[in-house]
C-alpha cells in the first residue's frame, strides 16, 4: 500500500471529518502510527529548538497541539479495539502500545522540553492566564513531574523500562479478558430451561441456530445472558455452573491473568517508589478530589458502616424467604442471590422485570433517552446515513442544539458480538477543542453496550437494569458532546476520575421518575403507556437491594485499593483477594472464583486506585439530583446550571469549585443515604 492510499495520511473528507471506516484496513494502522509519531517528534523538536524565551503560548499551548495526526489514528484504533477487534488488531495493539509507550516516555524525559515547561511554570505569575490556561499549565507541569522528568541517570532508564513493561502488561490483560470470554459455550436442552423467560429462551435458540445447531440452546457468558440466567433459572446446579465459569475466567490456561495482574501491581508500585511515593495509590490519587488513600478509605469505611447492617438484614430476609419457598432450610450462596432476591422483590412489590420488558423496547428507549437531553438541554438527534459506521449494528447521529447549530456526532453500538469486549462504556473518536482562530472543533462520541439482542420474533426488549446502563453511558456522552473548552486535554470527560462519573450516575436517577417514564415507556406491540401499577412497582422497589449493591461496589473498591497500596510483591493472588475483600464480603469465599483476573477497570482500563470513584461520584450525583427534585426534575434554570457548570466545563477548573458553582455548597453523604433508604 502506498502512502496515498492510507486514509490516515490526509484529512478525512467525510461529513464532519468522521472516520471513513469503509476505507480503513488493519494494514493502515502501524504506518499511520509511525508517521504520526515522526510528525509529533518533529513538532516537539521545534518547541525545544525555539530560540525565543519559553512562554505559555510557545511552549504549553504548542505542546498541547502536538500530535494531531497521531491522535486521529489512535482516536480510531483504540475505540475499535474495544468494540470491533479481530485477532490481527489485537496483535497490532501490542506493537502499537510499545511504540506509544516509547513515544510518551521520550516526551516526558526530554530534558530540553522539561526545562521549558518548568521555566513557564516557575514564572507563571508573570502571565495573565485564565483559569483554563492555569489548569492547562498545572496539568502539563504535573504530567512531566509525575512521569519521571525529575529523575536522573539510571533512574531514568529504570522508568523507561518499567513504563514499557506496564504498557505491554495492561494491553495483554485486556486482551486475555476479551479473548477468553467467547470461548465459553454452554449447550442446554429444553428441559434445562425451567424458570427462564421466553425472551431468554428465544435468544438462546437464536444463538444456537447461528452456530449451526438449530433445535438446541446456546448460552454464553455475555453479561446480559449470564445475569438473566442467574436471576431466573430454577436449576440451582446450572446457576452454580454458570457462576463458577463466570468467576473462574482468566485464572488458568492460555489466557490466565493471575501472574499478569501480580506483575502489573508490582510494576506500578516500583514506578511510584521511583517517583517518591510509598504506594501506587499514594502516587495516583494526588490529582483527584480524594487526594490521598486515607480519604478514600474514610469514604469506603463510612459507607461500609452505614450499609453493612442493612445488607445483612436484606440477606437474612431473603434467606428466610427462600427457606419458606423451598419448604426447607436454604443456605444462600452467591449463585442464589439474584434468583431469590428477584422472587422476593416480586412478592413484596409485585415487581416483575419480564412484565416491564415489553415497555422498554430499544428504539423507544433511545427516543426517550435522547428526549431527556432535548427537554433538559435543548439537544436534537438525527440519524444520519451519510456518516459511516464500523459495524451494521452501529448507528450514527448528528447532534444539534435548539437553534439547529451543530454540536457533534454520536455513535450507538448496542449488541454483544465476539469482536466486542463485555460491559458498557463511552469513548471518543474525536475530542472537542477550540483552535487559535476561535473555531470550535466539535466532538465525535460513541456509547457501547451489550444489550439483549433482538430475535426473529421480538425486537430488543430491555430490562430496567439495561435502561439504567443506557442512561449512565448517555450521561458520559453528554459530558463529551456538550464540551466547550479551548484545549482538548481538558474537554469533556478529561476530568478527575472521581468526578467523571457524576454526569453518568446523575442520569440514572431519571429511570424512577414518572414524568420521564411517561415519555418513552410504551408497549412495543400496542403502543400502550406503561401501566400505573408497573410504574409504582418499579419506583417503590427502587431501593430494594440497595445495601447489597453498595457492599458489592465497596468490595471492588477495597480490592482495588488493596492491590495499589501493597508495599511488597503479592505472593498468592487468591489469598490476597480474599483478605482484601473480607471487610465487605457477604458470602464465604468460593474456591477458584476470583474478581481480580477479570477486573479490567483497574488492570487495563484506567481506574487503578480509582474504582472508589463510582461511590465518590454517587455521593455527588445523589446530592445533585436532590437539587433537581427541589425545583422540579425538568426545571430549566437548574438544568442550565448543571449544563454550564458541569457538562460544558470539562476539566478546566477544580471539580470541587465547579460543583459548588452548580449546587451552591459541597455535597454531603445524606442525599445518598436517603435515596437508598438507609436514612429517613
Amino acid at each position: 500500500m502506498t502512502s496515498a492510499q492510507n486514509p490516515f495520511f490526509k484529512p478525512f473528507d467525510t461529513k464532519h471529518q468522521t472516520p471513513p471506516f469503509s476505507k480503513i484496513t488493519n494494514a493502515d494502522y502501524v504506518p499511520a502510527v509511525d508517521r504520526g509519531i515522526e510528525l509529533a517528534n518533529a513538532e516537539i523538536k521545534a518547541i525545544v529548538d525555539n530560540k525565543a524565551k519559553p512562554n505559555f503560548k510557545n511552549t504549553i499551548v504548542a505542546l498541547e497541539n502536538v500530535g494531531a495526526d497521531l491522535n486521529r489514528v489512535l482516536g480510531t484504533f483504540f475505540p475499535l479495539m474495544s468494540a470491533n477487534a479481530d485477532d490481527e488488531m489485537m496483535n497490532l495493539s501490542m506493537d502499537i502500545s510499545r511504540k506509544l509507550s516509547d513515544y510518551s516516555t521520550s516526551i516526558t524525559l526530554n530534558e530540553g522540553l522539561w526545562k521549558r515547561v518548568k521555566a513557564v511554570y516557575d514564572n507563571r505569575a508573570k502571565y495573565k492566564l485564565t483559569p483554563e490556561d492555569s489548569m492547562l499549565l498545572q496539568t502539563t507541569y504535573d504530567s512531566f513531574a509525575r512521569s519521571g522528568a525529575t529523575l536522573e541517570g539510571a533512574d531514568r532508564d529504570t522508568y523507561k523500562r518499567l513504563s514499557a513493561e506496564l504498557s505491554e502488561l495492561t494491553t495483554k490483560f485486556g486482551q486475555n479478558v476479551q479473548k477468553e470470554l467467547p470461548t465459553y459455550q454452554i449447550w442446554l436442552a429444553e428441559e434445562d430451561l425451567v424458570g427462564l423467560p421466553e425472551s431468554q429462551k428465544e435468544a438462546a435458540a437464536l444463538a444456537a441456530k447461528e452456530a449451526g445447531k438449530e433445535g438446541k440452546y446456546l448460552f454464553t457468558l455475555d453479561q446480559p445472558v449470564y445475569m438473566a440466567f442467574l436471576k431466573y433459572s430454577d436449576r440451582r446446579d446450572l446457576r452454580e455452573k454458570m457462576y463458577r465459569l463466570y468467576t473462574g475466567r482468566n485464572i488458568t490456561g492460555e489466557y490466565s491473568n493471575v501472574e499478569v495482574q501480580k506483575r502489573i501491581a508490582e510494576v506500578r508500585r516500583q514506578l511510584a517508589n521511583l517517583l517518591g511515593k510509598d504506594t501506587y495509590a499514594e502516587y495516583s490519587l494526588v490529582n483527584t478530589m480524594a487526594q490521598n488513600p486515607g480519604n478514600v478509605y474514610k469514604l469506603l469505611n463510612q459507607l461500609r458502616e452505614a450499609y453493612a447492617p442493612a445488607a445483612k438484614a436484606e440477606l437474612d430476609e431473603i434467606t428466610k424467604f427462600a427457606s419458606e419457598l423451598e419448604g426447607k432450610p436454604v443456605t444462600l450462596m452467591p449463585w442464589d442471590y439474584s434468583y431469590y432476591s428477584n422472587k422476593h422483590r416480586a412478592a413484596r412489590y409485585s415487581f416483575d422485570e419480564e412484565a416491564l420488558r415489553p415497555y422498554f423496547e430499544l428504539s423507544n428507549v433511545v427516543n426517550g433517552v435522547f428526549g431527556l437531553a432535548t427537554k433538559l438541554y435543548g439537544l436534537q438527534f438525527r440519524e444520519d446515513p451519510e456518516i459511516q459506521v464500523y459495524h451494521p449494528d452501529v448507528k450514527a447521529y448528528e447532534v444539534t442544539d435548539a437553534d439547529g447549530k451543530y454540536i457533534g456526532v454520536l455513535y450507538t453500538d448496542f449488541f454483544p458480538r465476539a469482536s466486542k469486549r463485555p460491559g458498557a462504556w463511552m469513548t471518543n473518536f474525536k475530542e472537542q477543542w477550540t483552535d487559535a482562530k476561535g473555531k470550535n472543533s466539535r466532538p465525535h462520541v460513541s456509547i457501547v453496550m451489550n444489550f439483549t439482542k433482538p430475535t426473529a420474533d421480538k425486537p430488543s426488549l430491555l430490562t430496567p437494569y439495561e435502561v439504567e446502563t443506557f442512561l449512565h453511558e448517555f450521561g458520559h456522552s453528554l459530558h463529551g458532546l456538550l464540551a466547550n473548552t479551548k484545549y482538548s486535554s481538558l474537554s469533556g470527560t478529561n476530568v478527575y476520575r472521581d468526578f467523571v462519573e457524576l454526569p453518568s450516575q446523575f442520569n440514572e436517577n431519571f429511570l424512577t421518575e414518572r414524568e420521564c417514564l411517561d415519555s418513552f415507556a410504551r408497549h412495543y406491540q400496542t403502543g400502550e403507556a406503561i401501566p400505573e401499577n408497573l410504574v409504582k412497582s418499579l419506583i417503590s422497589s427502587s431501593q430494594y437491594g440497595a445495601a447489597y449493591a453498595c457492599m458489592r461496589q465497596l468490595m471492588f473498591g477495597f480490592l482495588d485499593m488493596a492491590w495499589h497500596t501493597q508495599k511488597a510483591p503479592v505472593e498468592n493472588a487468591a489469598v490476597f483477594e480474599v483478605e482484601a475483600i473480607a471487610p465487605v464480603q457477604l458470602f464465604k469465599p468460593i474456591e477458584n472464583s476470583l474478581v481480580s483476573p477479570q477486573f479490567s477497570h483497574i488492570f487495563s482500563g484506567g481506574y487503578a486506585a480509582g474504582y472508589y470513584s463510582y461511590k465518590w461520584a454517587e455521593v455527588l450525583d445523589a446530592d445533585a439530583f436532590a437539587a433537581f427534585q427541589e425545583t422540579g426534575i425538568f426545571n430549566p434554570e437548574t438544568a442550565k446550571r448543571f449544563k454550564d457548570n458541569i457538562l460544558t466545563r470539562g476539566g478546566t477548573e477544580n471539580p470541587a469549585e465547579l460543583y459548588r458553582k452548580f449546587r451552591g455548597k459541597d455535597a454531603s453523604i445524606d442525599a445518598l443515604l436517603r435515596r437508598d433508604g438507609i436514612k429517613k
